[in-house]
C-alpha cells in the first residue's frame, strides 16, 4: 500500500441526527449514544451536521453541551453551523459555555451565506432587518473577534449589584484556535486561512481552477479540486503547512456487514453516484464520490485519493438515513479496521 504524504492522524465521523418529528426524543438519543460509541472505539472527534426546519439537528451546540455530560475525551464539532441563521454575539457566549463545559474541547465549525430558502424564512428570521443583514465573512469575523475575546461592549464595572464585563463571558481561552470554516471554494478557503481558522472540507466543492491535463476543457475532477482548495488555505495560514485540514468524505467499510447491509450500502452508493460526473446547478457544484467496500479496498481509494494525500485529520460522514445498527456497524469497522489501514492509532 503506497503511503500517504500525510499519515492520518485523526479519525472523526459525522453524523446528522435525524430524528422522527412526531417522537423526536429517540432520535436525539441515538445522537448522543452514537457520540459515546465514538469514544469507546477511540475515534478523536465527533461531529453534528446542523439542519433547520428539517428533521436532523437544529441546535448542535445545545446536543453538544448534553454530549459533554456522557463524554470525557472525544473532541465534539459541528460541521457546520450556518451563520445567516446566528447572532455572533450569542452565539459566540453559547460555544464558550458549551467548550467550559466540555473541558476545552469543542470544535465549532461555521459557514456563511443567506439562510436556505431565506424568502420562505426571512419574515420569521428577520422581520425588520432582512435587508440590511450582512450575510458574507463579515458574520464569521464578528464570531471570531467576540470568541478571541474583542469587546462587546464599551462599558465594563460595577453598577448597582450587578457586576458587568466588555466581552463576552464565560471567556474560554483556547476556543478561538479551534473554530473552524466550513468551506468548498478557493476563495473560501483563502479567506479562512488569512484568518486563522482551521479547514473543513467536504464531499461537496465548487468547480473552479484550472483544467485538468488529460480531462475535457472546462471539466476537473474532484480531489484535484478539493487539493487545490486545501493547498490555497495553507498558503494564506500563518501555520503554513502545519495549518489544520479536516477532510469529510461518505465512505462505508462492510468488513463486518451483514449481505444485506452490503446490498444496502451497495445501491445507496449507486443512487448517488449520477451526480458525481458532472458539475451541478448554477454553483457548478462537485460531489465526491461515496466509497464503499472492504477496508483494505477503502485504503487503497484514500491513499489515491490527491486531497486525502494532503490531510491528516478526516471526519467521515454517516449517510443520513441508515438505521442506527448500520451505524454502529460502520463505525465499528471504521476505527477497527479502516482507521488501522490508513495507519491511525485509536485514542486510549
Amino acid at each position: 500500500m503506497p503511503p500517504t504524504s500525510r499519515p492520518l492522524r485523526q479519525l472523526g465521523f459525522l453524523t446528522i441526527g435525524l430524528f422522527d418529528g412526531v417522537d423526536p426524543r429517540p432520535g436525539h438519543e441515538t445522537t448522543l449514544e452514537i457520540i459515546e460509541l465514538g469514544e469507546q472505539l477511540g475515534f478523536d472527534s465527533a461531529w453534528v451536521r446542523h439542519r433547520h426546519l428539517q428533521y436532523g439537528i437544529s441546535s448542535p451546540v445545545a446536543v453538544l453541551a448534553a454530549a459533554t455530560q456522557r463524554t470525557r475525551r472525544i473532541r465534539l464539532g459541528t460541521a457546520v453551523i450556518p451563520l445567516g441563521w446566528e447572532n455572533p454575539l450569542r452565539l459566540a457566549e453559547d460555544l464558550a459555555t458549551v467548550d467550559i463545559l466540555s473541558g476545552g474541547r469543542l470544535n465549532p465549525g461555521v459557514s456563511v451565506g443567506p439562510p436556505q430558502h431565506f424568502d420562505r424564512v426571512k419574515d420569521a428570521l428577520y422581520p425588520d432587518t432582512a435587508d440590511a443583514e450582512d450575510f458574507g465573512y463579515g458574520r464569521v469575523q464578528r464570531l471570531l473577534d467576540l470568541v478571541r475575546g474583542a469587546p462587546a461592549s464599551d462599558f465594563s464595572g460595577v453598577e448597582g449589584f450587578e457586576v458587568y464585563a466588555d466581552r463576552v463571558q464565560p471567556h474560554s481561552p483556547g476556543l478561538g484556535g479551534r473554530l473552524w470554516y466550513g468551506g468548498g471554494s478557493l476563495s473560501s478557503a483563502r479567506w479562512a486561512g488569512e484568518h486563522g481558522m482551521n479547514f473543513l472540507t467536504s464531499n461537496v466543492v465548487r468547480a473552479e481552477g484550472p483544467d485538468d491535463p488529460g480531462r475535457a476543457p472546462g471539466t476537473r475532477d474532484f480531489g484535484t479540486i478539493q487539493r487545490d482548495q486545501i493547498r490555497a488555505f495553507r498558503a494564506a495560514h500563518p501555520d503554513g503547512g502545519a495549518a489544520r485540514v479536516s477532510q469529510g468524505l461518505v465512505v462505508l467499510p462492510t468488513d463486518s456487514a451483514t449481505a444485506a447491509q452490503r446490498a444496502k450500502y451497495a445501491e445507496y452508493v449507486a443512487r448517488r453516484t449520477p451526480r458525481t460526473a458532472v458539475p451541478q446547478g448554477p454553483a457548478r457544484l462537485m460531489f465526491a464520490p461515496d466509497l464503499v467496500g472492504t477496508s483494505e479496498e477503502l485504503a487503497g481509494h484514500l491513499h489515491a485519493h490527491p486531497a486525502f494525500q494532503e490531510v491528516d485529520e478526516v471526519a467521515f460522514a454517516l449517510p443520513f438515513d441508515f438505521e442506527p445498527e448500520d451505524y454502529i456497524q460502520i463505525l465499528t469497522d471504521v476505527a477497527t479496521r479502516l482507521g488501522p489501514a490508513l495507519g491511525w492509532s485509536a485514542a486510549s
